[in-house]
């Protein structure tokens, strides 16, 4: 039962139990991991090398299924979804920010961050205003024009969690954003997700 004036998690995750095979031997990556994250809460998950954290991850990002579990955003249950609901669940309803910054290295910053709406025919004008609010929040407008192999790793990684930001997400998911980076930039990543959280209410 829910709790007059306690908002719900934007994210739920219960009891995710996952395991890979590798030949004949069985790796445990989760047992039984549940996780409840609020609106505008900026969680870290720390461990390890090889203690389950990208593995958690990319199941809460519906990139992956568990063996067992459920994960719960805006209470709809991304593991009950299929293949094609899960990935346009996730393209408009969450953001997915990864440590390689996966930008499209042909397209321009601008057009990396417009890739969501392009896929879900936005109009030209939409897109342009939407990605101009997208490059000014993230502080990388002046470079709107220039190609990945002309910027930085930082300049990079703001795109990145720009292209992320770009259909309002409700869940934000980065694994090890800052782990390309040096230590300056990767404080100023930091520094831009905690403002997101708690000046936007972004989890």
């Amino acid at each position: 039962m829910r709790r007059e004036g306690v908002a719900p998690p934007v994210l739920r995750i219960d009891g995710l139990v996952k395991t890979y095979r590798l030949s004949s031997q069985v790796i445990h990556a989760l047992r039984g991991v549940s996780l409840r994250v609020g609106a505008g809460q900026l969680v870290a998950i720390m461990g390890a090398s090889g203690s389950g954290k990208s593995t958690l991850l990319h199941l809460a990002g519906g990139l992956d299924l568990p063996d067992a579990g459920s994960v719960v955003v805006e209470d709809r249950d991304i593991t009950r979804m299929s293949d094609r609901q899960r990935t346009l669940f996730r393209r408009r309803r969450m953001g997915i920010i990864f440590q390689a910054y996966n930008l499209l290295p042909t397209l321009t910053a601008r057009e990396n961050v417009a890739v969501p709406l392009l896929v879900d025919g936005e109009s030209n004008a939409r897109i342009k205003r939407r990605v101009d609010e997208i490059l000014d929040l993230v502080h990388r407008g002046e470079r709107a024009d220039h190609r990945p192999q002309a910027m930085s790793g930082g300049e990079q990684q703001r795109v990145a969690i720009g292209r992320a930001l770009l259909n309002d997400p409700a869940v934000v998911l980065a694994d090890e954003p800052t782990g390309n980076l040096d230590s300056v930039n990767a404080v100023e990543i930091w520094m831009l997700l905690g403002r997101l959280a708690h000046e936007l209410g972004k989890t």
